[in-house]
């Protein structure tokens, strides 16, 4: 309602799209477009960001579509192949287990009572979002607009989207711990629950115990194959290139920190602490990083609705960024969605399990699986009540299921964005977030009347009798009981200090029943938090710059926690001598001239933890728990109190693990440490996939970098790398810092550009700026667009 009464106080400035001026250099370019109701204006600026001007909300979801096709194409292209299991359809045969494994995990319920969930505008927004990408596939399948480069690769084509396709899709959310679950009973099977402390950090304090009538050594180490084969990336490499860890442990560790990236910072800071006088939103969502990016920048603009952003490009609307009265960003707030069960089977029928008193039948569906160059194939899924059966061991008369909020209507990850982008004030914001259900985030908000605000949303089972930390028998004794409220969940407006910051870290309020409500046990490391809400508590005259230094700040405390174990501690090996002295007069920042950062970190998080789990863990567990956690690990060793961690003398402990790092090091570097540095191993390349199927001119026009990179997983300028080759594996996908009302102030970075075209120089133009902590304008006004446009494309509906 409040869009349709907005749509006369807009009419007027809408009318007419292309009334502001521009610059003379602008090129502008018209195409015809059927399916507009009236001529739409896409302004893209100099960097990249396309500002949509339209008459029409549907219009300028229309256009939204279109215009992410054309920057995007092969992008959500293959999102959607992916999410759907369509890529044996254009790619073969390499692909048809991937395709099952999605399928497993598509929403199947009913579609009605699916979008219902997400509001009265979602289905029209939606469907207007997918008629311009059509138009765009339409247009590309005739020649009429450039086919991109992957498809040539690939000699596959494009598409046709329904506007159930972008619901659909469930396997690009992130819902938490099956993975950690199914660790945990590994090793409760080889060693013990003690065995499992240093792999993961429990919080807030909560006793482990194995569930009434699961036996954890009942679950097989290759259980979540399909689970992970659903989740995972497309790969164009060939067949037995894919290169593995050296040690085990190490790709357990490798497996660990790329679930730990999977974070983000945000703060908000009132305007009693500003120098603006005015709120600050400022937020760096942490993701896996690539090229093209996986957000993609954009501005829409019609009568009710004006609002600019972060999203991904094959939704509509924005996740993070501002409309003209509020701004609002996100993290990840661990809600424990997913868990995994265990099935006695009929010895008699491998597809009965046990269920209450009696056997109860899976539900068995067949499909058709097209495979290009070969007749279409039959599929069999399998399901129970809880959802996808994940593997059947007739053998032990065991079959295993992962029960996620996936399957429940309304928990398309991200979709329900859409619902707070009219949003004017809290009370909005609140209401179209209190049926949010997936991602589970932390979101912060701002308004232009100085409030700010904080919520953690995310459908949150309610387990009446567990704790959701192992996978537990499929009976009928462990079942969900609804949901928690957003009342249940945790919340703050206008708090006292002036600021609220999170990064994924345990941020309950002192009191939270999370006994009884059991949220979530397992948190990202506290360190980037710690050091944000450090420097924020210091500064009571807060700036843009400020926030935009905090976003690339490097410091660690995780690391300066460890070097602070050296202390006291020698060694008669000059070389460990030397590291010592250099660790002990580090200032904690991992930039990329120093050595001690290159020290810290190959020894903190590489060698450290795989020496303390060597000494603690029993030897059936090391494989299991890897590296571990490396918050984990040092807490362990900073409660010994210099005192022996599982029998060995924390120093025996310590230099060996420091001196392998040397040892590292000096491979890698050279035998020199006064030459070492940590931009020397640590950097950001980006390599897509189908790149491995170009030759060597097109591979390399296609591949980005190396660029030196400071910060790693444990400082707020996140830059999560591989313990293989320290190659940056994820970070920022953006940042963002918004000066809330006096928004042309706002300032913002994308990596590594706005258009995936690698020929296009908005391919790679915000690399380098990215790499470097910069930052481009993050215009709204039309008159500051305007000043900035590089291209004007006019979409002309015709006649």
């Amino acid at each position: 309602m409040k869009r349709i009464l907005a749509l006369a106080l807009g009419a007027l400035a809408f009318a007419s799209p292309a009334a502001a001026q521009t610059p003379s250099s602008v090129t502008h370019r018209e195409v015809a477009v059927p399916g507009l109701d009236k001529p739409v204006d896409i302004v893209v600026d100099q960097w990249g960001i396309a500002h949509i001007y339209a008459a029409s909300v549907h219009d300028a979801f229309f256009a939204q579509g279109y215009n992410a096709a054309r920057d995007r194409l092969w992008q959500i292209d293959l999102w959607r192949k992916r999410g759907l299991g369509l890529l044996s359809k254009s790619f073969g045969p390499a692909y048809a287990a991937q395709d099952r494994a999605a399928r497993l995990f598509l929403y199947r319920g009913d579609m009605d009572a699916e979008w219902a969930s997400y509001g009265a505008d979602a289905k029209p927004e939606a469907a207007a979002f997918v008629a311009g990408v059509n138009a765009y596939v339409t247009q590309v399948r005739a020649g009429a607009a450039p086919l991109p480069v992957e498809f040539k690769l690939t000699a596959s084509q494009p598409e046709l989207w329904s506007v159930d396709d972008v619901v659909r899709v469930r396997s690009n959310g992130l819902t938490r711990n099956v993975d950690s679950e199914v660790a945990r009973a590994r090793v409760a099977c080889a060693a013990g629950l003690g065995a499992d402390l240093l792999r993961r950090k429990i919080e807030p304090p909560h006793p482990l115990s194995v569930p009434a009538g699961l036996d954890p050594c009942d679950v097989p180490a290759d259980v979540l194959d399909d689970y992970k084969l659903a989740t995972k990336d497309v790969s164009f490499a060939p067949a037995g290139t894919t290169t593995a860890a050296a040690d085990d442990r190490l790709h357990l560790a490798d497996l660990a920190a790329e679930a730990a990236a999977e974070g983000s910072n945000n703060w908000v800071v009132a305007p009693s602490r500003t120098a603006t006088g005015r709120p600050i939103l400022a937020n760096d969502p942490h993701r896996t990083l690539g090229a093209p990016s996986l957000r993609y920048i954009v501005g829409l603009n019609a009568p009710g609705l004006s609002v600019i952003g972060a999203g991904e490009p094959a939704l509509p609307g924005v996740t993070i960024g501002h409309n003209d009265k509020i701004a609002f960003g996100i993290t990840i707030f661990p809600i424990d969605q997913e868990d995994l069960y265990v099935y006695d089977l009929n010895p008699a029928n491998p597809r009965q399990y046990r269920y209450g008193g009696g056997w109860e039948d899976m539900q068995v569906v067949h499909q058709s699986l097209e495979v290009k160059g070969e007749t279409p194939r039959d599929i069999e899924m399998d399901f129970t009540r809880h959802g996808p059966v994940m593997k059947i061991d007739p053998a032990t008369h065991r079959a295993f299921a992962v029960r996620t909020i996936w399957s429940n209507p309304g928990t398309a990850a991200y979709f329900g964005s859409a619902g707070y982008l009219t949003a004017s004030n809290w009370s909005d914001f609140r209401s179209a977030l209190s049926h949010w259900g997936a991602a589970t985030l932390n979101f912060v908000y701002a308004d232009t009347g100085g409030n700010i605000g904080w919520i953690a949303e995310g459908r949150a089972p309610i387990r009446p009798n567990w704790d959701g930390l192992m996978p537990v028998p499929g009976d009928g004794r462990y079942e969900w009981k609804g949901f928690l409220s957003q009342d249940e969940l945790p919340s703050s407006y206008n708090p006292a200090k002036g600021w609220f910051a999170t990064a994924n870290e345990l941020n309950l309020p002192a009191g939270y029943p999370n006994e009884q409500r059991k949220v979530s046990f397992e948190w990202s490391d506290p360190t980037r938090a710690n050091r944000i809400k450090q420097v924020l508590a210091a500064n009571d005259h807060v700036s843009l710059a400020d926030s935009m230094a905090l976003q690339s700040d490097d410091y660690s405390i995780t690391d300066m926690r460890a070097v602070a174990l050296l202390k006291g501690l020698t060694s008669t090996d000059p070389q460990v001598s030397k590291a010592l002295d250099l660790l002990k007069a580090w200032d904690g920042h991992v930039g990329t001239n120093s050595a001690a950062a290159a020290i810290a970190e190959v020894w903190v998080n590489k060698h450290l933890g795989l020496a303390a789990v060597q000494a603690a863990t029993p030897e059936a567990a090391r494989a299991i728990v890897g590296a571990g956690s490396p918050d984990a690990v040092i807490s362990a060793m900073e409660a010994q109190n210099a005192g022996p961690v599982g029998g060995v003398p924390l120093s025996a402990v310590l230099l060996p693990s420091l001196k392998a790092a040397l040892d590292e090091l000096s491979q890698r570097l050279g035998p020199d440490m006064a030459t070492w540095t940590w931009g020397d191993i640590h950097h950001a390349t980006f390599v897509p996939a189908a790149a491995s199927l170009a030759d060597p001119a097109l591979r390399a026009q296609m591949t980005l970098g190396p660029l030196e990179l400071p910060g790693s997983a444990t400082t707020p300028r996140a830059a999560t790398y591989s313990m293989d080759n320290f190659n940056a594996i994820a970070g920022a996908s953006v940042r963002m810092v918004l000066d809330v009302g006096a928004w042309d102030n706002s300032r913002v970075i994308n990596t590594p550009g706005q258009s995936a075209d690698p020929f296009s120089a908005q391919y790679r133009d915000l690399f380098p700026l990215w790499a470097g902590g910069q930052y481009v304008p993050l215009l709204f006004s039309r008159e500051a667009v305007d000043q900035a446009a590089r291209t004007v494309i006019r979409l002309d509906p015709g006649s």
